[in-house]
């Protein structure tokens, strides 16, 4: 069953960075622009919200029942209480080449490392500032890469020899492999694996399925992209958004594909205004990985 539908109660600016919480059965995520992390329970539906005093650009569970979330000045860890009420506490602040730049797209990977990416908050200067930063037991570290305006797509093969990592950024619009060793948490040069200009939507937010394929949503273009480990595109779900933002697998057994969504300056014409910036809910046939939680938390 391709049909997707709306499952939050509230529309979001800028939904991004959802997670799924095999332990509590809830979604989370954050709304970027609204400075807010959202939770929905599986099986009450119900939504709840917390704003926070900086954008969320995005979130990783903790083994602690915590939430990892990479904002503008650092990473933080942020304790939800009965909402709205959270404790914050920083974890790392980080010092961005320019002004007027956040955390964007990440993930942990097997290890409980966070990865995060940083932007310039104005994707219409073009600036290539962007950095992809660890934190671990060490600290923050990085940028152990960079030269991106826009960092997206960030995912691991299911093996974890393999990372994914993309520019959303339309003078760039690529998705490229890097060997990675988790052991060390370094990442091999990078590889052109994908050009997404020739295929429908910008390349954004993304995640891998049991069978190591990888799933991207193309912004812009009300679709979800599945790819094979060798890169050849293996379908292509359509979402009744124009901006779907990044997708998760969930659902009691893995087998649900949450997709966020963006609210466009313009209502785009043959898409359904009133679910712009929706979470939508979909079962695309294949079963999802659990998402690692962060665990590396810094020694102080």
């Amino acid at each position: 069953m391709h049909t997707a539908f709306a499952i939050s109660s509230a529309r979001d600016r800028v939904g991004e960075s959802p997670v799924w919480s095999v332990a509590t059965q809830a979604l989370y995520w954050v709304d970027i622009e609204s400075q807010r992390i959202h939770r929905l329970d599986w099986a009450s539906r119900i939504q709840s919200s917390w704003a926070l005093a900086e954008r969320v650009g995005c979130i990783a569970l903790s083994n602690r029942g915590t939430v990892i979330a990479a904002m503008e000045s650092g990473i933080f860890e942020v304790e939800l209480q009965d909402a709205p009420m959270a404790r914050v506490s920083c974890l790392a602040t980080i010092n961005h080449p320019q002004p007027n730049m956040r955390f964007n797209d990440g993930r942990c990977d097997a290890q409980g490392r966070l990865w995060a990416g940083t932007m310039v908050r104005d994707m219409g200067l073009g600036k290539t500032s962007g950095g992809i930063y660890c934190l671990d037991s060490q600290g923050l570290r990085g940028p152990v890469l960079e030269g991106y305006i826009t960092p997206n797509g960030m995912a691991f093969s299911p093996d974890g020899t393999t990372a994914y990592l993309s520019d959303s950024h339309p003078s760039v619009q690529k998705i490229w492999q890097h060997r990675f060793d988790g052991g060390t948490g370094s990442w091999g040069p990078q590889t052109e694996w994908v050009d997404m200009k020739p295929l429908p939507g910008r390349p954004d937010g993304a995640a891998v399925d049991a069978e190591g394929c990888y799933w991207i949503c193309g912004n812009d273009a009300g679709q979800v992209h599945r790819f094979s480990p060798a890169g050849a595109l293996l379908q292509s779900i359509a979402v009744p958004v124009s901006k779907p933002a990044m997708c998760a697998f969930g659902g009691p057994e893995l087998r649900h594909l949450f997709v966020t969504s963006i609210q466009p300056a313009t209502p785009a014409p043959g898409f359904d205004a009133a679910l712009d910036g929706a979470v939508l809910v979909l079962e695309p046939g294949v079963q999802g990985r659990p998402e690692p939680l962060f665990s590396q938390f810094p020694v102080r």
